[in-house]
């Protein structure tokens, strides 16, 4: 889905937050409480979308964040479904999509929308985003190419990991120290431009989950919209939030949503090449960890978790 046929174009407020959320109910709730103790300068909105949890979430937020719009969907429509359905709710003149597992630290939306209030042509903009020990999360991509998915899928990015040409996707050679035009900003956290969504699209609902950030970004540029990389506005990730309730479905959806994404915007000679190119990262994996495990190597259970997930990510890749 990239149709805008039913966003409006209100602003009443400076800033709707959306936060989308399946069985989180933990970090949907220090989340929230990141979001209400900031003091943010602007005007907000918090709408949180739950995707049909049953570990309390909705009875939680009700109770403790009143002032919170809360969307109760029957089931798990996916990630991209619904963020849609929270930003056609939505009255800012801004929107963040923000992940359940992120905790907001002090003035970062405020910064993020004065910067975007002086920078018209920025449609796109993410923070410096942290793990929790407050080390640097990587969060910004190059977009997808034959060239850089070959890389760590023999293992260059790992030989040259501060080098441009073999650094793969990740980008782990740009320090996030500076203000930067970047492909892509992983999808945890990003705020957006209404006025940019309502030329570019939503999020196209046929990624389930995983994939739909790439893609947005791409459409945002192809519009003629910048994506920036703001480091003077901090938020802590977690990570794996909701993954972490069913790992092995989520590294299958994020398998399909690679795949997903290059038969929208490749044709078929390439998406035959990339899928050899898959296909080659994981049978060595299945490889490399069958022989650590014949080897005797600790973590036994690790690797053959590793192993699993790799030949069930060859399954997909071949059907």
């Amino acid at each position: 889905m990239e149709s805008i046929q039913k966003f409006n174009n209100i602003h009443e407020k400076d800033i709707s937050i959306v936060i989308t959320s399946w069985n989180a109910k933990s970090f949907l709730l220090q989340c929230l409480q990141s979001i209400v103790e900031k003091g943010i300068k602007h005007s907000v909105e918090v709408i949180v979308v739950d995707n049909g949890s049953t570990d309390g979430s909705c009875e939680a937020v009700k109770e403790k964040f009143r002032d919170v719009v809360l969307i109760e969907n029957a089931e798990n429509q996916g990630f991209a479904k619904a963020n849609n359905i929270g930003m056609l709710s939505s009255k800012g003149r801004y929107i963040c999509l923000v992940n359940s597992d992120i905790k907001v630290l002090n003035g970062c939306l405020d910064r993020m929308v004065n910067y975007m209030d002086q920078n018209q042509q920025v449609g796109m903009l993410g923070p410096k985003v942290l793990w929790g020990d407050m080390t640097l999360q990587s969060s910004c991509r190059m977009v997808p190419t034959l060239w850089n998915n070959f890389c760590p899928a023999v293992g260059l990015n790992r030989i040259f990991r501060r080098s441009k040409l073999f650094s793969g996707e990740h980008m782990l050679y740009f320090q996030h120290d500076r203000i930067e035009r970047v492909d892509v900003l992983v999808g945890c956290f990003m705020m957006v431009r209404r006025e940019a969504i309502e030329k570019v699209g939503l999020l196209d609902e046929r990624f389930f989950i995983y994939g739909e950030d790439i893609d947005w970004c791409k459409r945002f540029w192809d519009a003629g919209w910048e994506v920036v990389f703001f480091p003077f506005a901090e938020v802590i990730h977690y990570g794996r939030g909701s993954s972490s309730n069913a790992p092995l479905k989520f590294v299958l959806e994020q398998e399909k949503s690679v795949i997903q994404y290059w038969k929208k915007h490749h044709g078929f000679g390439r998406q035959q090449v990339f899928k050899a190119i898959l296909l080659c990262h994981h049978l060595l994996r299945v490889l490399g960890g069958s022989l650590a495990l014949f080897a005797g190597r600790k973590k036994r259970g690790c690797l053959r978790s590793t192993i699993e997930k790799n030949l069930k990510s060859i399954r997909v890749l071949i059907k």
